[in-house]
């Protein structure tokens, strides 16, 4: 062995890290032992990827004290668990972002959200950790708010030698195996890590910062898209006894077999008819009438571009005029004052619809009784207001007959 050799890789070293980093941070256990370790000198100094394989650098771990290196993994293992690498993308694709400069500003943003609160508590900062606070922004927020509040700048430039690999950012790196490769955990492997970690964090929610905990909540209840719940609440309604009530010969029902020289015809399903109640008090602001009109039309594509299924009427304290849906831009939202949905739903019942979708801040009184078919009621997203602060207002719930969705 001559002086040139490159060292080998500390193990020792290393997983003496890894115990570290479990003992200060228990709740992560699953994760951290989770990561497969592969030594690699291409790396410059520890990466993820998405197959929960973490690279290390040898020269990186022999220059690092063990505190530091258990900061490392609790802070790569974040990544893979708060999966950047797959919001990475999404954001990618939504905003037509290209290229490895990009990439780098995503990875930076993904640091602010998990360096702003995973260290202390027996956790050492590692060096050169970025912080929100390096550019003046503040904690606590998420990727996706930290990479619209900054641009690519010299200060991410000065970073490229941060790299946490493509399960940070998405973008695959030469020195990673791919999805082909050995040691990866499957994508039910990889879910079954995350939620025994949520679980963990749930039990004993003392023990985590709170950009864990709210990690571990959405863990738990994911949030589902609105558009998708109100098409399965508008198929569910297709498919219910006394909605298809017209038949048609065009099909000869199946039963026709068994009644010889018979025609018999069959049940013709048709599209649900629905009716729509958008609150349009003095709580509910012009941007969020505008989504309402958009969720309209959003319905009358789900029920086949059926205009003739579809009335709207808005409601503060009185319900206005049943409009049949010819040009969602077109439909009157006229109120302003208070709130009192009862009016509104019960002149929507009178079309007899088979789903009924109210639109609403949530700040009103709610029928006593179920209405007769399936309801849908959209909440618009709400930052906190005075009366959310004031210990004496205590805002109604919607009721549980109806399927709550949040929408904006």
């Amino acid at each position: 062995m001559t002086g040139n050799a490159p060292a080998a890789m500390d193990f020792d070293k290393l997983y003496a890290a890894r115990l570290y980093a479990v003992r200060v941070r228990p709740y992560l256990a699953t994760a951290l032992f989770a990561l497969h370790i592969v030594e690699s000198r291409r790396v410059p100094t520890m990466s993820v990827d998405r197959h929960w394989r973490c690279y290390v650098s040898p020269a990186f771990v022999d220059s690092m004290p063990v505190g530091e290196l258990a900061g490392v993994l609790v802070h790569e293992a974040s990544h893979l668990l708060r999966d950047h690498h797959g919001r990475s993308e999404r954001y990618a694709r939504e905003h037509e972002l290209t290229g490895p400069a990009e990439r780098l500003r995503m990875n930076v943003a993904a640091d602010f959200e998990i360096n702003d609160d995973i260290f202390g508590d027996g956790l050492v900062t590692p060096e050169g950790a970025v912080v929100p606070a390096d550019i003046g922004l503040p904690e606590g927020k998420l990727m996706e708010e930290y990479l619209r509040e900054y641009r690519f700048s010299v200060y991410t430039r000065n970073m490229a030698w941060l790299d946490c690999g493509s399960g940070a950012d998405g973008r695959d790196r030469d020195w990673e195996f791919g999805p082909d490769g050995a040691d990866g955990l499957s994508e039910q492997e990889r879910d079954a890590v995350r939620f025994r970690v949520a679980q963990g964090i749930v039990g004993r929610p003392g023990d985590a910062p709170k950009g864990w905990q709210r990690w571990a909540e959405q863990v738990f209840h994911p949030p589902q898209p609105w558009r998708d719940l109100l098409g399965a609440a508008l198929r569910s309604a297709v498919s219910a006894p006394g909605v298809g009530d017209d038949y048609t010969y065009g099909r000869p029902a199946r039963r026709s077999a068994g009644v010889p020289g018979v025609v018999l015809p069959s049940l013709r399903r048709t599209p649900p008819r629905v009716s729509v109640v958008i609150d349009t008090s003095g709580s509910v602001s012009d941007a969020e009438l505008g989504t309402a009109l958009l969720e309209v039309a959003a319905i009358t594509r789900a029920v086949g571009g059926r205009r003739d299924l579809v009335t709207v009427l808005s409601c503060d304290a009185a319900a206005g005029i049943v409009h049949p849906l010819c040009r969602a831009e077109g439909i009157p939202l006229v109120g302003g004052g208070g709130t009192d949905l009862r009016e509104g739903f019960a002149a929507a019942l009178r079309a007899r619809p088979d789903v009924l979708v109210a639109l609403t801040d949530g700040q009103t009184p709610w029928p006593s009784s179920k209405p007769p078919c399936r309801t849908v009621v959209g909440l618009f997203r709400r930052s906190d207001s005075w009366r959310d602060n004031d210990a004496d207002y205590v805002p109604d719930q919607p009721p549980a007959w109806a399927r709550v969705v949040d929408i904006g």
